[in-house]
Order: structure tokens, then sequence, then C-alpha cells
């Protein structure tokens, strides 16, 4: 995924919902980005890579779980493969817009195979321990620093600023459609036949991208010029970011969201286990269920033409909202149905995040721009999922879950009202069709409708 047009100058919130509009129309059909020929080889390539990722997921939480017995222990599984992005994400993304994309991602995505099938061959020999694991989700970590940024800028590379919604929006319906796939034959290979296979088969799937960089004809790719070597690029990047309220705010926002909100690898699996007794099929149901109302939402952002920062506060709400809800669900069923939106609006919410913060920044900074946005996004785990999975532990997987969707609701509002003050908006309370409602407009409106009513 990546950025296509260029920056704005720190124009605030309400500026940068009409630039989008204005840089990205609406895309001709809901998978118009895959008539391109490369981009339709990446977007295969990762199909079967995304998969197996998943099945490696699923396989990971439930093999330390079956170790360790602790929640905590997943969580620090967690925090481990995303501790890499935390410390060493900014440096990540100046190496990106220094190297070129293709080769680095070859390169990238070679590591990430190699481990799973040397955890596939600890596991199916009998010889695992939890620190092998650990080990591993470290080395994945480290090579998703330099890759995460480097496949979302490829994106832009490959279809160009007047396709880069609509295939940033396909990305996540592709990672979301594998996340379909993936959950389930993971929970049924676990139970069949042992989690090390889920290993070996991602390791294995890796071939399929490798397959369709090499593939590509550079002649069609939109050439980037890249950063030369320089010094202070790392302290430029942060600037940048910090002058523009558009890219700062959305960024903190999923910054509490990713750190609190997305713990699901600690809460599913102690739901499936504590709470309903019900194993690794619940805990691969959980997974698929959530996957599913993602699909819907990723879609239904490659239907939208703008990413509009009111879409995402919203969104963001109603995400923590509907965790607190899922955390009292008394009930299997009902806390399986809610996995649907909660999917919905949590893929919503990071589209719509990624896919603003890429429309305004200037090309030559997108690596260390989206390397910070993942570092917030991803990087929050090493801090959130040791946290939460020790209050998980020890007041119970339903405190733990509902502390999430409250930290997640509270950070939505409380950024929602900074970017309407920034947009020069104010709300509005009033009635509608005899019913209440609740607005954000113009501060001058408001003054107006005030002095309507004082008539």
């Amino acid at each position: 995924m990546s950025t296509g047009p260029g920056a704005h100058s720190a124009p605030g919130p309400a500026t940068h919902d009409s630039t989008a509009t204005r840089d990205s129309p609406r895309s001709s059909s809901m998978f118009s980005s895959l008539k391109i020929r490369n981009y339709r080889l990446f977007f295969l390539g990762q199909v079967v890579s995304n998969t197996g990722t998943w099945m490696q997921r699923i396989a990971q939480d439930w093999l330390v779980l079956s170790l360790t017995g602790s929640s905590a222990a997943v969580g620090i599984t967690t925090a481990l493969q995303f501790l890499p992005m935390l410390l060493f994400g900014l440096y990540g993304g100046v190496l990106v817009d220094r190297l070129p994309k293709r080769p680095t991602l070859l390169v990238t995505q070679t590591a990430m195979a190699l481990t799973g099938l040397v955890l596939a061959f600890l596991t199916l020999s009998g010889h695992v321990q939890v620190w092998h694991v650990y080990l591993a989700a470290f080395a994945v970590g480290m090579a998703t620093v330099v890759d995460n940024p480097a496949r979302q800028s490829f994106v832009s590379e490959m279809v160009g600023p007047g396709q880069l919604q609509n295939a940033v929006s396909l990305n996540s319906a592709n990672f979301q459609s594998a996340r379909l796939v993936g959950p389930a034959v993971a929970g049924l290979l676990i139970t069949g036949v042992g989690t090390g296979w889920a290993f070996l088969l991602n390791g294995l799937s890796f071939v399929a991208p490798l397959a369709s960089l090499l593939l590509m004809r550079s002649r069609e790719l939109h050439v980037v010029e890249r950063a030369p070597r320089a010094k202070g690029q790392l302290r430029e990047g942060l600037r940048y970011v910090a002058g523009r309220p558009e890219l700062i705010w959305p960024i903190v926002l999923v910054g509490f969201i990713g750190t609190f909100g997305f713990n699901f690898p600690v809460w599913l699996s102690a739901y499936a286990d504590d709470i309903f007794h019900a194993g690794a099929g619940a805990y691969s149901l959980f997974n698929t269920l959530m996957a599913l109302g993602s699909l819907t939402g990723a879609l239904l952002a490659a239907r939208r033409g703008t990413a509009r920062l009111r879409v995402l506060i919203a969104a963001a709400v109603a995400f923590g909202a509907l965790e607190v809800v899922a955390a009292t669900a008394p009930e299997l069923w009902l806390f399986s149905l809610l996995m649907v939106p909660i999917g919905i609006f949590g893929l919503t919410v990071n589209v719509t995040a990624n896919t603003s913060v890429q429309m305004a920044t200037d090309p030559a900074m997108r690596g260390r721009v989206m390397a910070l946005f993942m570092m917030v996004f991803v990087g929050g785990s090493p801090l959130g999922a040791p946290l939460i999975g020790w209050v998980t532990d020890v007041y119970g997987p339903r405190i733990g879950f509902a502390l999430g969707g409250l930290v997640s609701m509270g950070a939505a509002t409380a950024i929602g009202l900074v970017l309407a003050r920034l947009g020069g908006l104010r709300v509005s309370l009033g009635w509608h069709h005899g019913r209440p409602r609740i607005r954000f407009v113009p501060r001058a409106a408001v003054a107006e409708e005030q002095f309507a009513g004082a008539a």
C-alpha cells in the first residue's frame, strides 16, 4: 500500500477531505486496479502468502497456549513479533525510501519463509520449546520492519495515484479473505495432525509472492525517485508528520487502537479456552467470523472514492463500543456473531487511516511516514499485549476485552473532538423529526442556530 499524490502544506482536517476527493477520483469498479498486470500478479501472490501467514498466527498462538497454559505468554509472543517495529520501524522507513522496492521485498519475503520452515522443523521433530516460538516471532518482526513499509510503498509504483484508493482497499480485502481460509485450515491441521504442518505450509506459501515479484514487468512500474542517503532523514520525517494535523492525529488514533484494541490473539484464545471451554475449533471460528466482517469492510472501502476523517472517527467509536458489548456476551453464539461487526469496523479504521495518511504524503517521504504509521499501529502491541494479557489472566477475559474497547472508544472520541476543533467545527445539539441529533457543523452555523433560537 502506498501513497499517491504529493504532499499538501498542512491544510488541516477539513481541507484534507476535499483534497483527497480531488486527487483520487472514484474508481470505475470495485476491482478496477486488478486490470493492471503487475498489481494482479502481486495480488495473487499475496493471496497464497497471506493464507499461510494466518495459518501460522493461529498455530503459533495455540502452540504457546498449549506449552504454557498462559494468556500472558500468548501476549509476550505477540509483543516479541511486533517489538522490532516499535524499536526500529522508523529506521526501516528511512531504508525503504533509499532502496529499490522490488529487490527489497524479495529479500524480506525469503527471510520470513525461512523462519516458518525452521519453526516447522522444530515442531514436527518434537523439539520445540516456547523460547523457540519467541525467537521465531522476533525474527519475523525484524523482517517486517522493512517488509511492511516497502510493500505498502510498492503498491503506488504498480498502480499509480489514480488507482491507489482502490488498491489499498483490495490489499486489505486480500488479507482478510486469506484470514477466512487460514484459520479454518489451521484449526483442521491443529486438531488433525498438529501445529507443525501449519508452519510448514506457511513457509512454502512464500513461493507465490516471490514468483509474482520476479514475473513483473519493470517497464510498467511507476518509477518513484528514491531519497539519497543523507544525515537527519529520520528527524526530517518526524518533523514532516508533526507539522501536519491530517497526518499526526490519525496516526495517534491507530496507535491507541493498535495498542489496546487489537489484542485478539490474547482475548479470543482465552474466550475459547476459559469462558466457553470450546477448544481450538472455537478459536478458529472466532477468527474466521472476524475475517468475514473485515473482508466486508474492505470491499465497502474499495467502493468509496475518498478516505474521510469523519468516517475514521465514527468507525473507531463503533469498534470500541462493540468490543465492550462483546465482552459481556453470555453465550458462545452471541459472542461469535459479534465478531462480524467488530471485523467490519476494525478494518474500516485501518483502511481509512492508512489511505488518508498516504494521500496526504509526499512520495519522497512515503517510506518514513508509512513506517511511522505501522510502528504506532503494530508496534504498540509490545506495550499493550503483555498488559492486556496480565489483566486477562488476573481479572478474566471479560475485563481484559472490555478495557481494550473502552480505551479505543475514549481515544476516538477525544481525537474526534480535537479534529473538529482544528477544522473549525463545533458540536450542534438539536432535534430532527422529534429525535435528538448530534452534528459537527461550522462554528458560524452554530452561532446562527443559537441566534435563531433566541429570536
